[in-house]
């Protein structure tokens, strides 16, 4: 894996529930900024699933099991969207939580990934 994008995809999820967060504050829903930044990460995400995939596929292994890895992987590149499609069925300030708390959720996501490949 590398470091340095799970990092970056770590801190955006992160950035991304503290904007959605303070828009739950204020009582907001979504916006359309909101999904801008729910695409930035996912993109991140995306690319984080085709790296670790692509070291999959030339033999580099995690050290703690080649499944569960691919099994974060998928959830983490699924995390967003599944909070941004909520988000668009919760036309309230619940939506805004949803998606700060999908963020929240993946950035714990990416220390496991950390983690579980050897980090």
């Amino acid at each position: 894996m590398i470091d340095a994008l799970t990092l970056v995809v770590g801190l955006t999820a992160l950035a991304l529930a503290v904007w959605c967060g303070h828009a739950f504050y204020r009582d907001q829903s979504t916006k359309d900024w909101h999904f801008i930044g729910m695409a930035v990460v996912t993109v991140l995400a995306l690319a984080q699933l085709v790296i670790g995939v692509v070291q999959l596929s030339r033999g580099e292994r995690p050290a703690k099991g080649t499944a569960i890895f691919v099994a974060y992987l998928l959830g983490a590149a699924a995390c967003i969207p599944g909070a941004g499609f909520v988000s668009l069925t919760e036309r309230t300030r619940w939506g805004s939580a949803t998606v700060a708390a999908g963020a929240v959720v993946l950035a714990v996501l990416q220390v496991r990934l950390y983690d579980i490949w050897g980090g």
